[in-house]
């Protein structure tokens, strides 16, 4: 068995990068009510902050369990989807293939490092290509940035004639 190493800090701050094993579905944001009810069970369970979407939260500070808090996340919303009798693929010994095996964690180091965290998740939406303008992404926590003053709701422009893939293999 893998021995995973992970920077276990109780009161640090991280950036997740956590997908479903189908990158091509669409049953996150097909779900997003049922994912942010999967967020709040967690978030009763074990607190945290959410300080951008894609998940920098600042734990408390006797606690470094992300590993739980994401299996709580990803269990409630797996079993909500298959209570309102959404189909999930199964792998070959039954269990579920929603979500992709682990995740990967970053231990956010300074400032500097979790301006740049932020600034990719909100970028997200347009270098996999989804909306030409972050603004133009429902679900993010962009809008509460522009909300809040600390970004411009014309944040990163409009990349729909730069035609780039942003580092993306292009498949």
């Amino acid at each position: 068995m893998v021995n995973y190493r992970r920077n276990f800090i109780p009161g640090g701050t991280y950036f997740f990068t956590v997908t479903i094993a189908d990158r091509r579905s669409r049953v996150l944001i097909d779900h997003i009510g049922i994912l942010r009810s999967a967020f709040r069970i967690a978030l009763r369970e074990r607190p945290f902050i959410i300080e951008a979407v894609v998940i920098l939260p600042d734990l408390p500070s006797n606690d470094a369990d992300f590993s739980g808090r994401w299996r709580r996340i990803k269990g409630y919303f797996s079993n909500a989807l298959i209570a309102a009798k959404i189909e999930l693929k199964r792998g070959p010994n039954g269990d579920l293939a929603l979500w992709q095996k682990r995740f990967w964690e970053h231990t956010v180091r300074d400032e500097d490092d979790f301006v740049r965290h932020v600034d990719c998740i909100h970028f997200n939406p347009v270098k996999h290509g989804l909306v030409s303008r972050a603004q133009d992404w429902p679900h993010s926590s962009f809008h509460r940035y522009v909300r809040e003053g600390q970004l411009p709701d014309d944040w990163a422009g409009d990349v729909s004639e730069a035609g780039g893939n942003f580092g993306e293999r292009i498949e």
